[in-house]
């Protein structure tokens, strides 16, 4: 017997605008009725496009790096990275390992996730 992974949850202060900006971001819809405590981005009908993510209101903010983050790819960087950041999201840094590229940005409530040149 094994489990399957059925979503993420992102804990966060404001569920329906982290979720409009996910939602936006990955090309998807928020699920019926979202609320500042709770709001779920749906999983797409391509199985490559993930998992759902639900975030919920926490009452504490965010203070330290992310234990655990998204990492998304894309064949347009460029202009992937510039739509990222029309939506809300701040560059933290970029990385050229040699082989890979990527870079870290933060999300409109501070969680990071990467965007690999793929």
């Amino acid at each position: 017997m094994s489990s399957s992974v059925a979503g993420l949850s992102v804990d966060c202060t404001d569920a329906e605008a982290v979720a409009r900006f996910w939602a936006a971001a990955l090309g998807r819809e928020i699920a019926a009725n979202p609320t500042e405590e709770n709001a779920v981005v749906s999983a797409g009908a391509d199985p490559a496009s993930g998992p759902r993510l639900a975030f919920h209101r926490v009452p504490e903010p965010k203070k330290v790096k992310n234990r655990l983050h998204l990492d998304l790819i894309t064949t347009d960087f460029d202009a992937e990275s510039a739509r990222l950041i029309a939506l809300g999201a701040r560059k933290v840094r970029d990385v050229d390992a040699g082989d890979a590229r990527w870079t870290t940005f933060t999300d409109v409530e501070g969680n990071e996730f990467d965007l690999i040149d793929g």
